[in-house]
């Protein structure tokens, strides 16, 4: 069996990516879509989504617990995404609006379920404000009805936690007159904590809620009292390889799914040295790379790729090798 390895991988992702990807103008309406593809499931967030660690951890969960056949994940995170349609001021960009690119994912990807982790980039790292919840309230809350309206449940994940202690020097206070992703407001959390209760209270027929943050919060203030200089992020937003790994743990119980009583860093090496993870993780980031641009985005100018045909084919190849090494 001759195995492609990580970086061939990713560089076919690449090319299906960006080789292909050409500006376009603005798509016309979609038409309407046909049924939902059993099992297909859909993944939505900003830039921790597109570095989709946790995604690959949650899909070995998957494999581990055995429901791994009854979930094909595709993960299409975008960095700098918000749900609200918010920017700073001083960002290089209008930061990209989930909302814009919706409608294109679900009639391309089919999702029988969709889980959407927003909220970070959507408070765009001020102080609280009724105006910036309420848009994010708005962008929930549309997000909800056109998922709903696909023929998918939803599964909304609250945001990540906003940690000031490894970026104290560069923080923000209540009575500075400029905030944003370089200069963040010092109690950035208390924001996302905001956002958290409103998500919750979305929760009804077909739309489920899993508070990620809360959970964080809790597992950082555990490890604090061991050790105070403990951080799951070196830029207070962006999780390493830990914070991502604790991330798929609350989701996957929040999903029903039994988690290992082990420590996570144990986890961590024990996931990291199970050539299944591999496997895993090399399918997902390539799934990733291939279907952002033929879903389609925009940046400074939009991009659509025509076909994620040849992805998929390896993409079929590392599941029969991932068959052929069975559950862990």
């Amino acid at each position: 069996m001759r195995r492609l390895s990580f970086l061939q991988l990713l560089s076919l992702g690449f090319v299906v990516a960006l080789g292909l990807a050409s500006p376009v103008s603005a798509r016309a309406a979609p038409d309407p879509r046909p049924a939902p593809i059993p099992h297909r499931t859909l993944v939505l967030g900003d830039s921790i989504t597109q570095n989709g660690r946790y995604v690959s951890f949650l899909e070995y969960f998957l494999h581990q617990s055995g429901q791994a056949g009854t979930w094909d994940v595709i993960s299409i995170g975008l960095s700098g995404e918000t749900v609200s349609a918010l920017s700073e001021a001083d960002h290089p960009l209008p930061r990209p609006c989930v909302l814009d690119r919706l409608d294109a994912a679900l009639t391309a990807v089919r999702p029988e379920r969709v889980l959407a982790c927003y909220g970070i980039n959507d408070g765009i790292y001020h102080p609280s404000s009724p105006e910036r919840r309420a848009a994010y309230v708005r962008g929930l809350t549309t997000l909800r009805d056109r998922v709903r309206a696909a023929g998918a449940t939803l599964v909304l994940i609250t945001p990540p936690l906003f940690d000031p202690l490894p970026i104290a020097a560069r923080l923000a206070k209540p009575d500075a007159t400029s905030f944003g992703y370089r200069t963040p407001f010092a109690d950035y959390d208390a924001v996302l904590t905001e956002f958290a209760e409103e998500a919750l209270r979305l929760r009804g027929p077909g739309v489920e809620v899993i508070d990620l943050h809360r959970d964080m919060v809790r597992e950082l203030v555990a490890r604090r009292r061991a050790d105070p200089a403990f951080t799951f992020s070196s830029d207070g937003v962006h999780p390493g390889s830990l914070g991502h790994l604790v991330m798929a743990r609350i989701i996957a119980q929040g999903l029903g799914l039994s988690v290992a009583s082990a420590t996570a860093e144990d986890e961590l090496r024990r996931i990291e040295a199970d050539p299944r993870f591999t496997l895993i993780h090399q399918r997902r980031a390539l799934r990733s790379e291939a279907w952002l641009p033929f879903v389609g985005y925009t940046r400074d100018r939009s991009f659509k790729s025509p076909s994620v045909t040849a992805a998929e084919d390896v993409v079929a190849r590392l599941r029969d090798d991932l068959a052929r090494l069975g559950q862990p």
